[in-house]
């Protein structure tokens, strides 16, 4: 790593223009190249996946993204019917249909949309279908629908729209959540270095490893599916680790000039010790993101390879673009009064913790029962919620009550029930004949009478000129269930169907019947995501732990750090359980309204969370593992190791959570409940359990910490993440001035 960091350093000026290159051309490249991405939900072996791929092959006409305008009439005009309003909401249809990649407009005043109004006649709605998919729609053709459609609105007519499509014009600006993130961090950087250089330093790393990475997703999704929430979990995980990793070299290398280093000397050394570490956190969190591909769905490989790619340039970034920097700036790296005392005190050799960390080392080391006791205590309560976790969907029903979709959404519910948000759609199969016919007209006449079944009614068949053939022979039954598509009661009908109604019904004939829908599809989502979550925990948490027992030659620090990953997680989600499931706070938040856990964020988060858990504990270890190499004195090790690293581990989760809480501003539910999380997470890892609980326990077992038995320890191959010889200048194992005295020299 020394001779890596003097090379950069040496051809400083290449190594700049390498990343200059890097970001403005792949960001020409994907200005040019546009985005193509996909959301594929496909989960094969389901029931809601068949009846999916039954409908692609059947009805492929139906490809573009079907959006809603709602209105409402109150005061005289107490029915949509009235004449006025049919005129007015007819005229802005009629200009709605001409506007771009706008396909079709079904008009509840047309022979085929007479079901668009409510049984009280006060509410109806018409049907937008474009001619693509949401992600692919010009954002400014879906503003021309909104401002045509609010333009109708009066008084005593209310106006309101939502889809999917309309839900990208109320997203923030894009960007807003990462530059919020970025100067959160930026304050948190010269509040701790006090130079603008040094603060600038990480931020660069930062910009250069995600804009770049950010710039060739859009390139790789012509090449694989991505989800379009990809670049947002890419740039969440990007911008975090970036500024850390760079952080905590930039440390090193600034305690290396003040101990009398040259900068090429110094930023060598600090590659050699933190640049280590840096790429061992870095391999960690890689590891613990690509086991998302044992899951075997496509979602979350494309997410996966979004992180992973991010992460890589962040660890690049900061071994080979903070050299470089260092040779650029010299000793500006040092703020203003460090270089004057530097030039008139002389080097500080040796140099010492501060003194509040010393003091927090010696009373932790005193008192390691109690602050074990507490920190465990917190936790555990923190945690208790998740045993209240339900994984489904969040919908536009969820958002704040200010946004037009979720007026248009309570609106349909109101006047159409609740289910009519998500109806089930069953698509049956009757090439049989006659027979089966009138058996699926007995499976629609037994399903409208389920208790829990508003309607069942038979879509009109779409075969024609140009139909495929199979759309002969394919039937859809739309399905409206009285309750909403989160209720616990819409996934007990789902189950009652498919277990208990139709089995009935196909019974002595051919009719293949299969239940799926959006509704559907996000309860077998959640399924398949809650069967296979257990075994991918077990395996990012053998994988790190694997990992500690090359790197630390230990068995117990290993195991303590995975039982730790798991409180963490534990912990943080059961405060999304009790934010975002149960409520609480959640107006004060203006977050919109409670629901269940969105299914897919628990296999996002908890590689995130396991790697990054990792990489605070590779700091902290590692610290303390370089001083038991020396001294094999555990108590000095621990104490040592916490009173070293505990301002830069502080600093860096700080810059963390301010990272992942600046994304509640993305507008993106599933970012919201990310960042929340995440940014909970890394306050409760960082200030509970790697500055209390993990040296109290480590106090606790005694040189037990780094035992490894002969026979495992021969057959482990060696990965030093310390630096080879005695700690370089800037970094004593001796105890600071007044330690002796609070805990005694051992």
């Amino acid at each position: 790593m020394a001779a890596w960091a003097r090379w950069c350093l040496r051809h400083r000026l290449v190594v700049l223009l390498l990343w200059v290159g890097a970001l403005f051309g792949t960001t020409v490249a994907s200005g040019v190249a546009g985005s193509a991405y996909s959301n594929v939900f496909s989960f094969p072996g389901t029931e809601s996946s068949r009846a999916m791929e039954r409908m692609e092959k059947a009805f492929p006409q139906r490809a573009g993204d079907t959006d809603s305008v709602v209105w409402e009439v109150a005061g005289q005009s107490k029915s949509v019917k009235n004449p006025a309003v049919r005129e007015r909401m007819s005229a802005a249809l009629a200009d709605i249909a001409k506007l771009p990649e706008v396909g079709a407009v079904v008009s509840p005043y047309e022979p085929e949309g007479a079901r668009q109004i409510s049984r009280d006649g006060r509410i109806a709605y018409a049907e937008v279908t474009f001619t693509k998919q949401a992600p692919e729609l010009r954002k400014e053709n879906i503003r021309k629908v909104v401002d045509r459609a609010e333009e109708a609105r009066t008084d005593g007519l209310r106006v309101e729209l939502g889809g999917q499509a309309i839900q990208q014009t109320q997203e923030p600006p894009a960007g807003l959540s990462e530059a919020v993130g970025i100067v959160a961090a930026a304050v948190v950087l010269f509040v701790a270095f006090g130079s603008l250089f040094a603060m600038l330093l990480p931020l660069l790393n930062a910009v250069f490893a995600v804009g770049t990475g950010l710039t060739a997703l859009v390139l790789l999704s012509h090449v694989v599916d991505l989800p379009d929430v990809a670049p947002l979990m890419g740039s969440l995980i990007g911008l975090g680790v970036g500024i850390d990793y760079a952080l905590f070299i930039v440390t090193r290398h600034r305690k290396g000039l003040r101990a009398g280093l040259e900068p090429g000397e110094s930023a060598a050394r600090a590659l050699d010790t933190s640049g280590r570490a840096v790429l061992f956190a870095g391999g960690t969190v890689c590891v613990a993101l690509l086991a998302m591909f044992s899951l075997g769905l496509d979602f979350f490989n494309g997410i996966a390879i979004a992180a992973t790619l991010t992460t890589l340039l962040s660890v690049l970034a900061a071994v080979t673009l903070l050299p470089a920097m260092f040779g650029f700036l010299g000793h500006r790296v040092l703020s203003r009064k460090e270089r004057r005392a530097l030039a008139e005190e002389g080097p500080r050799e040796g140099e010492k913790p501060g003194g509040r960390a010393v003091r927090w080392a010696s009373y932790v080391e005193r008192h390691p029962k109690a602050l074990a006791a507490a920190a465990i205590a917190v936790m555990a309560v923190l945690a208790l919620p998740t045993l209240s976790l339900r994984l489904g969907t969040n919908d536009q029903g969820n958002e704040p009550e200010s946004q037009t979709t979720r007026k248009a959404y309570d609106l349909l519910a109101e006047g159409f029930g609740p289910g009519f948000n998500g109806p089930l759609l069953m698509v049956a199969d009757v090439s049989g004949g006659a027979r089966e016919q009138r058996a699926l007209d007995r499976l629609v006449r037994e399903v409208g009478d389920t208790e829990g079944v508003v309607r069942a009614v038979r879509l009109p068949a779409a075969a024609g000129p140009g139909a495929p053939e199979t759309a002969e022979h394919t039937a859809v039954v739309q399905v409206v269930p009285a309750t909403s598509p989160q209720s616990e009661e819409t996934d007990r009908l789902i189950d009652k169907l498919r277990d208990e109604t139709v089995p009935a019904a196909e019974r002595g004939t051919a009719l293949e019947v299969d239940i799926g829908g959006a509704t559907a599809i996000q309860k077998d989502f959640a399924s398949v995501i809650g069967e296979r979550l257990p075994p991918f925990i077990a395996l990012i948490a053998g994988l790190g732990a694997l990992l500690l027992l090359v790197a630390f030659r230990s068995v117990v620090v290993p195991l303590t750090a995975a039982v730790m990953n798991l409180i963490a997680a534990a912990a943080s989600f059961g405060v999304l359980v009790a934010v975002f499931q149960w409520g609480w706070g959640m107006d004060l938040l203006g977050l919109g309204k409670e629901g269940p856990i969105i299914s897919f964020l628990p296999v996002i988060m908890l590689p995130l969370l396991f790697g990054l858990s990792m990489d605070y504990q590779v700091f902290l270890v590692s610290r303390m593992h370089e001083e038991w190499v020396h001294t094999k004195d555990n108590a000095r090790a621990v104490r040592a190791g916490l009173a070293d690293t505990s301002r830069v581990i502080n600093c860096a989760a700080l810059i963390m959570i301010c990272v992942f809480f600046s994304f509640v501003l993305s507008g993106n539910r599933g970012g919201v409940m990310a960042g929340l999380g995440l940014g909970g997470s890394v306050a409760l890892d960082a200030f509970i359990l790697r500055m209390v609980l993990v040296p109290a326990l480590m106090h606790l077992i005694g040189r037990a910490n780094w035992w490894l038995p002969r026979a495992i320890d021969k057959r482990l191959p060696h990965l030093a993440v310390d630096p080879p010889d005695r700690p370089y200048p800037g970094v004593s194992p001796e105890p600071a001035e007044g330690e002796r005295e609070l805990v005694g020299d051992r």
